[in-house]
């Protein structure tokens, strides 16, 4: 561990500080305000879109229209990437002339994308046409973030808006909030920074693949395509699928130490701006800060972690060797903190307790800052519960801004808590007993039960980052984890968007002397404690048996 790798990382977050507030206040504009930003350039654009697709932009809708709509939305969008991969064979931009892609395979991708996962099974080079990567893959990274950011602004009104004489009953429009995400912020964005990219050298053509000779005197292929409009969506939406194999390892996707930098800011960008959103639609610019700094604590947590392992490992295999171990340990904290699944590193090459971080990180619930719109949300349910366990702790009924949480809040809320470990250790303990699951690891021993566990938690919390080390690319491997993408996209979401109609119409009532304050430093305090104690007794035993033991293991002279 150096002075300058704790530099990088003091730095980086303090760039993400500094956009917090100014792109927290302008996304507050975009979906809250009476006018959009910049209404003579973007206006037209979302005025078009309205009337193509027959939408009210002044009706809005109840949690089950808002629901529907988006469930509506995204498994058009999953059949939509499933036909192009199965034709691109015979559609346009295909310089390769690359076959269609498997079924499964093509199931599992369009799956991965739609849910904001972007697992990979493949590799995008010598898979994916440049029509699909753009047509299917990167459609997807605007719409699938653009969808949980609007599901975030959904459950912030419903536990922000104060009901008036006869009942708010709804949540806004799914519709317009997804316009907006994309027009007035994902694309503008992406539009500046793919050009940053460009200009530091990231690929962006339509050439065809050029043969070249190396330095050895043999010859390599080396891949063209349209990577820099991949590549500035897949970081800003959370979204991670690479354009290439080795994802922002390749120098093509991630060239200079800048590049790196930037694609790390962009990973963090708008899930820590929509911290000061909620602020500002709460009311209390505390509330925001207050789960900014229960995200930035356990940020620095995992990043220290992960570096003192990897500072104290025995080689470089799998790290980033460009730009350091520090930056490798950056990276793979700031992926699975924000559930992007972007690396550039092999986690599966990591110490035992330096891939422990990511893993861990994801099976919290991707709530340190999260996906975009996801982790907003994650961690609201995570505020319901603290509220009501502080509540019992002072024998009163517990509020949050206000409003009573009640037993229907609590069900809702265990529900999304339960769901997540019940798909992970469900599926992880069958791969890891069947044939058809273990034929697919390169490793045995604890490595392997934590390439299998880090699969599914990835799939399921919607990362897509792979531990490596598993050829994932099998009918057994492509359908299961199809299966927990989308159970961790959907099935979390519903009764997320069911507690945000259910705190809708309760009245709000002033603070009393006995209620408790969220938007303090003791609160803070709570709300981590609640969400690492329940990450680690639900997954403690699983997390013993794979990284713990094989830590030890390693101590003892013995490698799997």
């Amino acid at each position: 561990m150096t002075a300058n790798g704790w530099l990088q990382i003091l730095v980086f977050f303090a760039l993400v500080v500094a956009v917090t507030a100014p792109l927290g206040a302008y996304m507050f504009r975009v979906f809250e305000g009476r006018h959009q930003p910049l209404p003579r350039l973007l206006g037209p654009v979302e005025r078009a879109l309205y009337r193509l697709g027959g939408v009210d932009r002044t009706r809005e809708q109840t949690w089950v229209e808002y629901t529907v709509a988006l469930l509506v939305f995204s498994a058009a969008g999953v059949l939509v990437t499933y036909v192009l991969q199965r034709l691109q064979h015979v559609l346009p931009l295909n310089p390769q002339q690359l076959g269609a892609v498997e079924p499964t395979l093509a199931f599992n991708t369009a799956v991965s994308f739609g849910t904001n996962t972007n697992w990979q099974s493949y590799a995008g080079e010598s898979t994916m046409s440049y029509l699909t990567q753009m047509a299917a893959l990167a459609w997807h990274n605007f719409t699938s973030a653009a969808a949980g950011m609007g599901v975030a602004l959904a459950v912030a009104r419903g536990l922000t808006r104060r009901p008036g004489p006869d009942g708010a009953k709804t949540l806004g429009n799914f519709w317009v909030d997804l316009t907006r995400a994309i027009v007035y912020v994902l694309l503008p964005l992406s539009l500046v920074f793919a050009l940053v990219l460009v200009s530091q050298g990231v690929l962006q053509n339509f050439a065809a693949y050029r043969e070249v000779t190396t330095l050895e005197g043999a010859k390599q292929l080396l891949a063209m395509g349209p990577v820099a409009s991949q590549e500035a969506i897949k970081e800003l939406g959370t979204n991670g699928g690479g354009f290439f194999n080795a994802n922002s390892a390749h120098p093509f996707e991630n060239p200079t130490p800048f590049t790196n930098l930037i694609e790390m800011l962009l990973i963090f960008a708008i899930p820590a701006g929509l911290t000061f959103t909620y602020g500002r639609m709460a009311r209390d610019q505390k509330q925001g800060w207050a789960i900014f700094a229960a995200m930035s604590a356990l940020f620095f947590a995992g990043v220290a972690a992960c570096y003192w392992a990897e500072a104290h490992g025995h080689n470089m295999e799998g790290k980033e060797q460009r730009f350091g171990i520090a930056a490798s340990a950056l990276f793979a904290t700031v992926t699975t903190d924000a559930s992007c699944g972007a690396v550039n590193a092999m986690h599966d090459s990591f110490t035992p307790l330096g891939g422990l971080v990511p893993l861990v990180n994801i099976a919290l619930g991707e709530v340190i800052f999260g996906g975009v719109g996801a982790g907003l949300y994650g961690v609201l349910i995570f505020v319901v519960l603290t509220v009501f366990i502080a509540g019992l702790m002072v024998g009163r009924t517990p509020e949050y801004l206000g409003k009573k949480i009640e037993q229907r809040e609590m069900k809702l809320a265990m529900l999304y808590i339960l769901i997540f470990p019940l798909i992970i250790l469900g599926l992880s303990a069958w791969a890891s007993v069947v044939p058809y699951g273990v034929s697919s690891l390169n490793n045995g021993g604890p490595h392997g039960l934590s390439e299998i566990l880090y699969a599914y938690t990835s799939g399921t919390g919607n990362n897509g980052s792979a531990f490596g080390g598993i050829n994932a690319n099998t009918r057994f491997w492509n359908t299961t984890l199809a299966v927990a993408m989308l159970f961790g996209r959907f099935f979390m979401m519903i009764p997320v968007l069911a507690i945000a109609g259910s705190m809708l119409n309760k009245k709000t009532v002033p603070p009393g002397p006995g209620t408790f304050p969220t938007n303090g430093v003791l609160f803070t305090a709570l709300l981590l404690g609640v969400i690492v104690i329940v990450g680690a007794l639900t997954f403690f035993p699983a997390l013993s048996l794979g990284p713990v033991v094989e830590h030890f293991v390693a101590h003892g002279g013995k490698v799997y």
